[in-house]
C-alpha cells in the first residue's frame, strides 16, 4: 500500500531553518510529482512547493527564495528545505504524491511553528 511517513517538523525561532522530509512506499517514486502542502488553523490548506518527474520546481511566492524543494529517487524521498523562516509559516506541513494516472496519495503532516 502507499505510505507516506513525514519528518522534520518542530518548533523553531523565526530567522532559523528547518528541512522536512516525507519518505514515500508503494509508489514508483520517480515518476511521481511530489508536492508541499501546509494548513494553519482556520484557513485553507494552500500549496508551497511541488516538484515533478524531470525536476522542475515551483513556489509559492510567499516561500519562494527561501524555501526549497527536492528529491532523492534512490531513498524515494522528497525534501522541503525551509530558511528564513517567518511566524506565518506556522502551520501543518502536508506531503503529497501524484501518480502519473492523477490519484493523488497524502502524508499525515508535520507540525511547523515559528516562533517571533
Amino acid at each position: 500500500q502507499v505510505q507516506l511517513v513525514e519528518s522534520g517538523g518542530g518548533l523553531v525561532q523565526a530567522g532559523g531553518s528547518l528541512r522536512l522530509s516525507c519518505a514515500a512506499s508503494g509508489i514508483i517514486f520517480s515518476i511521481s510529482t511530489m508536492a508541499w502542502y501546509r494548513q494553519a488553523p482556520g484557513k485553507q490548506r494552500e500549496t508551497v512547493a511541488y516538484i515533478i518527474s524531470n525536476g522542475v520546481t515551483n513556489y509559492a511566492n510567499s516561500v519562494k527564495g527561501r524555501f526549497t524543494i527536492s528529491r532523492d529517487n534512490a531513498k524515494n524521498t522528497v525534501y522541503l528545505q525551509m530558511n528564513s523562516l517567518k511566524p506565518e509559516d506556522t502551520a501543518v506541513y502536508y506531503c503529497k504524491f501524484t501518480t502519473t494516472n492523477g490519484a493523488n496519495y497524502w502524508g499525515q503532516g508535520t507540525q511547523v511553528t515559528v516562533s517571533s
